[in-house]
């Protein structure tokens, strides 16, 4: 069990560095859209939906890697005053109980709200049609990121409370 933690660990460890950059292309974006509108007066037609489509796919898909550095908010005062043991239980139950099935709720109206995107054929209402299904298509990819290393903290709480049984 804890090769399947390391490998979930693994890929999103390689996901994150992979999406890390993509906050310099959005930086990027956005100094050329204030360039042009500092130059010409007036902003490109596209970059405000590019630079929205991409901090939003940027936020999903960094949110596991998020997850596997423990960097979101975590209420864990009185966690902390629990033994390890106490801890672990209190991790599994966690997940089980409430994250997972709201990741899974996730996945499965994400991936309905990509699939209607996509059989439309949705685009954003700017000047240039963007195509709006690959953005849609993220929700779906970072909740099954999610959703793989909640496990993995799963798998680790179980493994902590076999050595504290043990």
């Amino acid at each position: 069990m804890h090769s399947i933690a390391k490998v979930i660990d693994t890929i999103n460890e390689w996901f994150g560095r992979i999406v890390a950059p993509l906050i310099g292309v959005i930086t990027l974006v956005v100094l050329y859209d204030i360039a042009l509108r500092l130059f010409t007066g007036r902003p490109s037609d596209w970059a405000f939906d590019i630079t929205k489509m991409l901090f939003g796919a940027h936020f999903m898909l960094m949110a596991a890697y998020g997850l596997r550095h423990h960097a979101h908010v975590e209420v864990d005062v009185l966690k902390r005053l629990l033994s390890h043991k106490k801890q672990a239980l209190l991790d599994i139950l966690g997940y089980l109980v409430f994250f997972v099935p709201f990741i899974w709720m996730l996945l499965t109206f994400g991936w309905d709200f990509f699939m209607r995107s996509y059989s439309r054929g949705e685009t954003t209402y700017g000047m240039v049609s963007i195509p709006v299904y690959p953005v849609k298509a993220v929700i779906v990819i970072a909740a099954v990121l999610i959703l793989l290393q909640a496990i993995a903290i799963v798998i680790r709480a179980i493994q902590q409370l076999r050595e504290e049984t043990a």
